[in-house]
């Protein structure tokens, strides 16, 4: 499969998917608090998506059992959200939702402090997000996939972050992974990548450790924990290329009046 260029009416269907899972991580991350289970989050998160007249894009997506991936403190992606597995004072807990609007998917991730977290804890939440942002100062048309890739890399790695190598970014449209993938570390050869046009949507999701950039798959085969243990934050948008800056279609409502639009 090619990467696709999106017609201006497919760009507008996914306008109004990323509008509304922006709306569900607004409401879902406001919601977390300590003494629920990672799957009380699933069970709200599917219900705020379908609330629009959506269908959650993750349920039953290649096997997996849930509409929300909710990950907790050292587990990258993918955690399965399970009744025993409770939410805590102090976690760090990262929520990657996908919706399904009228065939088109968004795809977005937040990594959400539970109450009163560490400062280390802070920094890495918001120099993940302070990431993807550098990176997508580079997705204008006529540059390359990689500069992209590049920046969000060298900016993680400054911190002495743990820059995960095993899991990228995407190309999303009619179908939840398309192509491009879209590594968040620097190539060996950017010039290889591929030359951005207007049209493109992509998935931009620096994923960032604290420690090391190792990864292992657990028993359920899906969920990703650190090698080392460390924290993970996890910071994803759905994005359009254009002829300009790119247009973010997934930015919470709060994320715009705090500035995040000045921000690339």
């Amino acid at each position: 499969m090619s990467v696709t260029i999106k017609s201006a009416q497919e760009i507008e269907l996914m306008r109004e998917a990323g509008r509304i899972l922006a709306a569900v991580h607004q409401e879902l991350g406001k919601a977390i608090k300590p003494g629920m289970s990672t799957l009380d989050v699933d069970r709200l998160g599917e219900e705020i998506i379908r609330s629009y007249g959506c269908e959650p894009s993750f349920l039953n997506y290649c096997g997996y059992p849930a509409s929300i991936c909710v990950s907790v403190n050292d587990e990258v992606v993918h955690g399965i959200p399970r009744a025993e597995r409770i939410i805590k004072e102090g976690d760090i807990v990262s929520l990657d939702a996908g919706v399904i609007y009228k065939g088109y998917h968004s795809d977005a991730a937040r990594t959400v402090g539970v109450g009163e977290i560490s400062k280390e804890a802070q920094y890495l939440i918001e120099r993940t997000r302070l990431s993807f942002f550098q990176g997508i100062k580079n997705a204008k048309a006529g540059n390359r996939l990689f500069d992209i890739s590049g920046a969000i890399g060298d900016f993680a790695e400054s911190f002495g972050y743990g820059v995960v190598y095993d899991l990228v970014g995407h190309g999303i449209g009619s179908n939840l992974h398309e192509e491009p993938e879209i590594p968040n570390f620097r190539q060996r050869w950017p010039h290889r990548g591929i030359k951005l046009q207007p049209g493109m949507t992509l998935a931009i999701e620096p994923m960032i450790n604290m420690g090391t950039p190792d990864v292992v798959w657990m028993d359920d085969e899906w969920t990703v924990v650190t090698e080392d243990h460390s924290l993970s934050a996890h910071y994803e948008n759905t994005i359009l290329i254009t002829d300009n800056k790119p247009e973010i279609l997934s930015l919470t409502e709060d994320e715009k009046k705090a500035g995040f639009l000045e921000l690339f």
